[in-house]
């Protein structure tokens, strides 16, 4: 199988989910490969199909008038959320050639994220059983939502790099009120910034092998983007 790898850069919350529906499309009519988006988004929570409004601890309004913008979207889970310094990687994968069991596509991307811990950056990072995502201890490090149409993947996960932190404060994050749990990213577990293309460049391989794909194909951006996204 061939998985084509796509760096989008900083891209708004909007244009991605449009190319992830679009993409849905065409890899469900199987026009095109299996497609793995890697990207940053400027500040927004997003809410999946179990957000409530009690999730966000400021009101629109005010998040608005900070800069960070709040979308309600079909993926699982609560709140939680994106902006720079974060990976977020859609992987827009037909799961019929993946056993077409979305707990075991689930448990692959958590075991992909702990293994790029692990082997680029020595954190020892774990899953819970009550929670979804990873964990390095009682701190979360990258939250999994996922959404599957006519059999196909979208959205997936944020792993926090260099993420400012502070942002977490404005949200319940997956909706976890226990206080002895948050967040960090592999700049505060390894004590310095990362550079955001060195991390991409150790994603795409792993995530290959991991999910068993034989070839990658690193495609530009403008080869995807419909003109109005790449005005963007």
């Amino acid at each position: 199988m061939q998985l084509r790898v796509v760096d989008l850069g900083s891209i708004s919350y909007q244009k991605a989910l449009e190319l992830q529906y679009r993409l849905v499309e065409q890899v469900h009519r199987e026009e095109v490969p299996d497609t793995f988006l890697l990207l940053e988004h400027p500040p927004v929570v997003t809410l999946g199909k179990r957000g409530q409004h009690s999730d966000l601890l400021l009101s629109e309004e005010v998040l608005a008038a900070r800069g960070v913008e709040v979308a309600w979207v079909d993926r699982g889970g609560q709140a939680t959320y994106h902006g720079p310094g974060q990976l977020v990687g859609y992987p827009i994968v037909n799961l019929r050639h993946h056993q077409r069991k979305l707990k075991r596509f689930v448990h692959n991307l958590e075991h992909f994220i702990i293994q790029l811990l692990d082997r680029h950056y020595d954190i020892q990072a774990g899953t819970e059983e009550e929670y979804i995502g990873v964990w390095v201890e009682n701190r979360k490090i990258a939250a999994i939502g996922i959404s599957v149409h006519q059999a196909v993947s979208m959205h997936g996960f944020a792993l926090n790099v260099n993420t400012d932190l502070d942002y977490f404060s404005l949200i319940v994050p997956c909706g976890i009120q226990d206080q002895s749990r948050g967040v960090t990213s592999i700049a505060r577990e390894t004590g310095g910034e990362v550079p955001m293309e060195q991390v991409k460049k150790q994603a795409a391989p792993l995530f290959a092998e991991i999910f068993q794909y034989q070839e990658i194909r690193q495609v530009p951006a403008a080869e995807i983007l419909a003109p109005s996204e790449k005005r963007q």
